[in-house]
């Protein structure tokens, strides 16, 4: 690879994308890669989500084709060339049609290989694409991606799964993780504080909406005080903005626990006010349907939290089957008896997700310089055995 042309997320205050591209330049500067951040207008400057619940509708478009702009203008200048590559973070990028428009035109030797990292897409039965309505012309929009990309990238098993049932044609990887930087986070407090000085927090930091369960999160918030009535063991909510819901119930049951004091709602939280919360924690808890390995899991476990996930989809993978720290899917006494002891002590393998995670930029460094076609044996799932890769812990 002579050049890798790096097509980010826009920034917002309340996801990760605010750090996702130091994480992936850190990486790219160890490695030694030349390489160019291809840069996008924002719409606006509140970094806030206001349209829509992963992206902000309108910013997203609006940045996805003013980099789409500036990429094109660097390939109609030559810069790029068949021995580069193109690597988008998201599948979904609005103006992306304009690259086979292009290359199909060109001469072999201005065609380089194309990667997009799939976040979720309408192979996931629980993704927002579904909430809205989109899967139609969303299901068309992947099939033109994927007759003209070099590969998808999947963040687990059971993502390549969902895209092999799908019919997807282009090479597919597992790079098993989400992007993620260690250090960055680490740097973002003084230190980490021991466990035993720690409050009894159980703290839920997934978005407030449906395919995130926050029934279950809430059911279970019931249920341990109906088990421990006298209990000081404080569950909140924290969020990286006000928080909203695709799903009124939730939001009025909410404002009962909040005012029955068995819940605490902690918004508009700036990144490193979150991490002081979760260095003053014990347990992160998640009940989501298809986080598909998730963020808060990494930054949780760098910062001394234990955590407490379902065994469902990606999670057995990215805890390498720890049958202690995952529980039976919506069973409320699982998860219950699972949270008692990892309120009392850390686990024994507190670091290990958030180093294997941290890992995660090389592995997919590792599939974008390579030169061949799509044989890398360790992430290549363009077998019909590919499922062989499934029961092993990854680490």
């Amino acid at each position: 690879m002579r050049k890798l042309f790096y097509m980010g997320l826009e920034p917002y205050k309340a996801r990760y994308t605010l750090q996702l591209q130091d994480w992936n330049e850190a990486v790219f500067k160890l490695r030694g890669i030349n390489y160019v951040i291809v840069p996008g207008e924002t719409l606006s400057n509140d970094q806030a989500i206001v349209t829509g619940q992963v992206l902000d509708a309108h910013g997203r478009s609006y940045f996805g084709m003013s980099q789409m702009m500036n990429l094109v203008k660097m390939m109609k200048a030559g810069d790029c060339t068949n021995d580069d590559v193109i690597y988008f973070e998201d599948m979904f990028q609005p103006g992306i049609e304009s690259l086979p428009y292009i290359l199909n035109q060109v001469s072999a030797k201005y065609r380089p290989r194309v990667f997009v990292r799939c976040l979720a897409q309408t192979i996931d039965p629980d993704d927002f694409v579904h909430v809205w309505g989109m899967q139609e012309w969303m299901g068309h929009y992947e099939k033109m991606v994927n007759e003209f990309a070099s590969g998808v990238l999947a963040t687990n098993e059971e993502m390549v799964a969902h895209m092999k049932i799908a019919g997807w044609k282009a090479p597919l990887y597992n790079i098993s993780g989400l992007a993620f930087g260690k250090s960055e986070v680490l740097s973002r407090v003084p230190s980490v504080r021991p466990f035993n000085e720690r409050m009894s927090r159980v703290v839920f930091s997934a978005r407030w909406d449906q395919e995130k369960q926050p029934d279950f999160y809430m059911n279970l918030i019931e249920a341990w005080f109906n088990r421990y009535p006298e209990s000081n063991t404080r569950f909140e909510i924290c969020s990286g903005s006000k928080l909203r819901s695709n799903n009124d119930s939730y939001m009025e049951r909410t404002k009962k626990l909040v005012a029955e004091k068995k819940l605490v709602l902690n918004q508009d939280l700036e990144k490193n006010d979150y991490y002081q919360i979760l260095n003053d924690s014990r347990v992160v808890f998640n009940c989501a349907l298809q986080d598909w390995v998730s963020n808060t899991v990494s930054e949780a476990d760098t910062l001394g939290c234990n955590v407490l996930y379902p065994a469902y989809r990606s999670f057995p993978e990215a805890f390498a089957n720890d049958h202690e720290r995952l529980y039976v899917p919506w069973s409320i006494e699982d998860a219950l008896n699972k949270l008692e002891p990892l309120l009392d002590h850390p686990h024994k393998n507190m670091g290990k997700i958030s180093d294997w995670n941290n890992g995660t930029i090389d592995r997919i460094c590792d599939i974008l310089e390579y030169d061949g076609l799509d044989d890398i044996d360790t992430y290549a799932r363009n077998d019909r055995n590919y499922r062989k890769h499934v029961p092993g812990p990854k680490y």
